[in-house]
């Protein structure tokens, strides 16, 4: 199981985008991916379509960047930490901030 869920702010701890910081797009938990908004770029050649709509040439596109390389960014203290989980009164679990020990 991941700790990092869609639309996550996180930084990157690895890589050649190391220290950066983007938007979690989606999150692959079987194949231990996820998909960085603007992280991890890649250039895919395109051909073109018949249908005329679709142009070829080359597309830059984000690619699957590993778990393990992210980091969740707080949102109260603004600093990449490490994901607790505890129980809240009405019994529904959540995510926190192993340095502010709020909630994400």
């Amino acid at each position: 199981m991941s700790n990092i869920k869609k639309n996550d702010i996180v930084k990157i701890l690895a890589g050649r985008d190391n220290g950066k910081t983007g938007k979690v797009l989606t999150v692959f938990p079987k194949k231990m991916k996820a998909l960085v908004q603007g992280i991890n770029m890649v250039k895919k050649h395109s051909r073109r379509q018949s249908n005329d709509q679709q142009q070829g040439g080359i597309v830059h596109k984000e690619s699957f960047i590993d778990i393990s390389n992210l980091m969740v960014v707080c949102q109260k203290c603004s600093k990449p930490a490490r994901i607790g989980f505890n129980k809240l009164s009405d019994g529904t679990k959540v995510r926190i901030c192993k340095k502010c020990k709020e909630i994400i």
